[in-house]
């Protein structure tokens, strides 16, 4: 597994990092053997960079991670949490108190007396403007409780103005296949700024995954069925913000410039990787064979010149019109 250098986390990460959602909630069941099994498989393949957070099942996947951790650890691992989403999403529940109570939560949960890093999850974009907010995170720096923080962000300009921040180490967005705009600015910013760039929905929810049809169902507790026009959270979290039938087009045309012996899952997160200024991508797994295939993205050979074009070349035809400008 390649290990890439992060200046800002003074430390480098796997370049396949493991996303943890999908073991607390919101992607249907995945029970305490299946989401352990998934940490372990990962750890085998070289992961060292596992993203959590403390709403994914109210704790559930911090608890999972927190227990894989303990058992596994060598000083190796890398566990990023974030913050904030459990509470009422306006900018005056963003407070010094408030961070501390939310950090310590996640301190219990990972059985972590200093949490590697802490994200800002997704808050609302005042905060981001908000020296107070930051200075808090600071604090939080100086008392030990956190060793670093970032921020998770919808836009991209929330991710510019969190950059423009020097203690910021990371910023989490949204890019792949069928979200290319952080491409323009946000890799260059932070590769500038020595900060990291953890790239996440890198399969668009799973339609990059070419695995999905127009008969395809989700369970009642799965975000691609709740979420799907942005019912519970922010629609761009589900299928990348692409309508479905729209994915499922896009999906169809990629399938062509995918080289034999590769998934178009393997193919999608390749992509990313060779994207320069991005330091890890954290795809899901339910199983440890996902987990596998994930992570031998990391030792493909670099997406060629013509397929990359063919990349954007969809996305221009068929999926910028619908999420350049939001996003």
């Amino acid at each position: 597994m390649e290990i890439r250098e992060v200046k800002r986390l003074g430390r480098g990460v796997s370049a396949v990092g493991l996303g943890c959602w999908q073991l607390g909630a919101d992607w249907g069941e995945v029970d305490e053997k299946d989401a352990l099994a998934v940490l372990e498989t990962a750890a085998d393949e070289g992961v060292t960079f596992f993203d959590t957070a403390d709403v994914y099942g109210d704790g559930r996947s911090e608890q999972l991670v927190g227990r894989f951790r303990a058992a596994r650890d060598n000083g190796d691992l890398f566990v990023a949490t974030k913050m904030g989403r459990r509470a009422e999403q306006v900018p005056e529940n963003y407070t010094a108190a408030n961070f501390a109570a939310w950090t310590d939560r996640s301190r219990r949960n990972l059985g972590m007396d200093t949490l590697n890093l802490v994200q800002l999850h997704c808050p609302p974009t005042p905060v981001y403007s908000s020296d107070a907010a930051f200075d808090a995170l600071d604090e939080l720096v100086a008392q030990g409780r956190i060793a670093r923080y970032g921020v998770s962000v919808e836009t991209c300009e929330e991710a510019l103005t969190a950059l423009a921040r020097p203690n910021v180490a990371s910023v989490q967005i949204i890019l792949n296949c069928l979200r290319l705009k952080p491409l323009e600015r946000v890799l260059p910013a932070a590769a500038e700024a020595g900060a990291a760039i953890i790239v996440r929905v890198p399969l668009a929810s799973g339609l990059l995954s070419g695995k999905y049809t127009r008969d395809t169902t989700f369970a009642d507790n799965d975000h691609r069925n709740f979420n799907r026009h942005g019912e519970a959270f922010d629609v761009g979290e589900t299928f990348a913000g692409v309508p479905y039938e729209v994915g499922l087009e896009a999906v169809e045309r990629l399938r062509g410039v995918v080289p034999p012996g590769q998934t178009l899952a393997q193919f999608a997160l390749r992509w990313i990787l060779d994207q320069p200024g991005v330091s890890t991508v954290i795809p899901g797994a339910r199983n440890p064979a996902q987990a596998r295939a994930n992570t031998s993205a990391a030792a493909l050979p670099t997406v060629d010149s013509a397929a990359a074009a063919a990349v954007r070349e969809v996305y221009d035809e068929l999926v910028r019109p619908l999420v350049h400008d939001r996003w």
